[in-house]
């Protein structure tokens, strides 16, 4: 905006004592000078002038959704070694056992609850059922880092006895919020307990295996678990395992290591 013409001494007096005694200011000294507001004339710009530009905010860096996730397994890891639902694990477990590996895993290997060394470690599947474990990922082509490992229980029963109702129940949105953040992409379940557990039938291992069943959409497989398997003399389950990591490899669309070998 510009002003045109002399500015009147005494308006701008005027205007200054009304702002002084607006301000609380009711007493000016005399004899000292009285200092007048000088304006800044800035001539207006001409009518075909281009509007300046105005600068834009910095971009916003997209939320890393797998970070995220990461960060939501951490809490949910906090919440599970907090847990005193269940007052006789609680108070016999040496820890909570949550769950180790890959975030988008191609497969999960999902157990009954912790042993003995997995309740000592605070890592699941250790120990002599650990490594026969181990053996089984191998046999697929897989790492222990390249999978993820959990149970179906977080805390160690006493002299590992079976979970009971109301301990799955206590567990269950433990576990499904778990699944829901690693996202694997085909489940294995380990012994007969988990089998019955995630594919919600009430029949035998004998009568699960062989089939792909579903949990949470997710293709889900049943096999013995490894402790089994390392107490078993005959090599039965060891050899039914074999088919079963199979159908799981098939499920998968990839063949067994070596299988087109000559």
């Amino acid at each position: 905006m510009s002003v045109e013409g002399p500015i009147d001494l005494v308006q701008q007096v005027r205007a200054h004592l009304e702002s002084l005694q607006a301000a609380g200011v009711l007493l000016v000294p005399r004899g000292g000078p009285i200092a007048v507001p000088q304006l800044r004339l800035v001539p207006a710009p001409p009518p075909d002038a281009p509007a300046r530009p105005v600068a834009a905010a910095a971009p916003v860096p997209p939320a890393d959704p797998l970070e995220s996730r990461r960060r939501d397994l951490d809490v949910l890891r906090a919440e599970v070694a907090a847990c005193d639902r269940c007052s006789e694990l609680f108070s016999t477990r040496t820890q909570a056992v949550f769950g180790s590996g890959a975030l988008d895993p191609d497969v999960a290997f999902v157990g009954e609850a912790p042993g003995s060394a997995e309740d000592a470690q605070g890592e699941p599947f250790v120990g002599k059922g650990g490594d026969v474990l181990g053996r089984m990922i191998g046999a697929c082509g897989f790492t222990r880092a390249g999978v993820y490992l959990f149970n179906a229980i977080k805390c160690r029963p006493p002299k590992n006895r079976t979970p009971t109702s109301a301990e799955c129940i206590n567990c269950r949105d433990f576990f499904r919020r778990q699944f829901e953040l690693v996202k694997p992409k085909h489940v294995v379940a380990l012994g007969p307990f988990v089998s019955r557990l995630l594919s919600g039938k009430n029949a035998t291992l004998a009568e699960l295996r062989g089939t792909v069943h579903q949990y949470r959409g997710v293709p889900l497989i049943c096999t013995h678990h490894p402790d089994d398997i390392e107490k078993d003399k005959t090599g039965r389950l060891k050899r039914e395992t074999g088919f079963d990591l199979k159908l799981l490899l098939s499920t998968l669309g990839r063949e067994a290591p070596g299988a087109g070998a000559k």
